[in-house]
């Protein structure tokens, strides 16, 4: 099956009901397995390839989480576009825990991960000054308005390494810089990128940083997300259809033009 449109979310992301599945497949990559099976499957009408970024049952760390191979094998799969759902802290009073962010911009403060498929002998230097594709955000944007949810048309996603929780220092600093934070936007974004996939991150808030009065926890993160899952299939099912066949209006289909490659 044919797809162009890939997403990499949670488990709960991932709807039987809506979803409806064609097919299942193990995938190998030159950067090894990726995270679970790829779903094949239509929803609304509309082809799409689905990796539960963890793994089935969240059995994988975000650090240990292998962005190559995902990435890589949905550009196998014909997947030109990528979705990105994920749950995320906040970093500011008035991004509330059920909102939902369209990130527009990243800082990186993850320490040892895979950040490129060029290791050499081959280098480039792909630009990220705006990291995400603006039809894709414009998209997204549009429905969550049409849908009357809380969200946020921009936002800076700092990313760390995990799979601990911040500090209260680190946290007051992460709050100079940044709205959100969270453990797997980074290199995941940046791999799309030098693949020239179009992405477009989708961060659903289920918390406050370890600032707030009430630090965050496992449990608290798990009941948020559980009860603005539907938000994120909604906003999905909404999305999909109106994105066109052709990219015709982003740079993102051009990427390596500019990297020297």
């Amino acid at each position: 099956m044919k797809v162009k449109i890939g997403i990499i979310g949670g488990s709960g992301v991932y709807d039987p009901e809506v979803f409806e599945v064609k097919e299942e497949i193990k995938m190998s990559t030159p950067y090894g397995n990726t995270s679970d099976d790829i779903i094949l499957g239509e929803l609304e009408g509309v082809g799409a390839a689905f990796i539960p970024r963890h793994g089935k049952g969240h059995r994988i760390p975000p650090h240990m989480v292998n962005s190559r191979a995902n990435l890589w094998a949905l550009k196998e799969l014909g997947v030109d576009r990528v979705i990105s759902p994920c749950a995320v802290g906040s970093e500011r009073e008035d991004f509330r825990p059920g909102d939902l962010v369209i990130v527009d911009q990243f800082i990186d403060f993850t320490k040892n991960r895979n950040y490129t498929f060029y290791d050499g002998p081959k280098t480039i230097h792909v630009g990220m000054a705006d990291p995400f594709c603006p039809e894709l955000r414009e998209i997204f944007i549009r429905e969550a308005e049409s849908m009357g949810v809380q969200y946020h048309s921009t936002g800076t996603y700092i990313c760390i390494e995990g799979p601990r929780f911040s500090t209260k220092a680190e946290s007051r600093m992460f709050k100079n810089y940044a709205d959100i934070i969270g453990m797997t936007l980074v290199p995941e974004c940046q791999l799309a990128r030098e693949l020239e996939m179009c992405y477009v991150s989708l961060a659903m808030i289920t918390d406050y940083d370890t600032w707030a009065d009430h630090p965050v926890d496992t449990a608290t993160v798990l009941s948020t997300m559980a009860e603005n899952l539907d938000k994120i299939r909604e906003l999905l099912k909404r999305a999909l259809p109106r994105i066109p066949d052709k990219r015709e209006i982003c740079d993102c289909p051009h990427t390596l033009d500019l990297a020297g490659a």
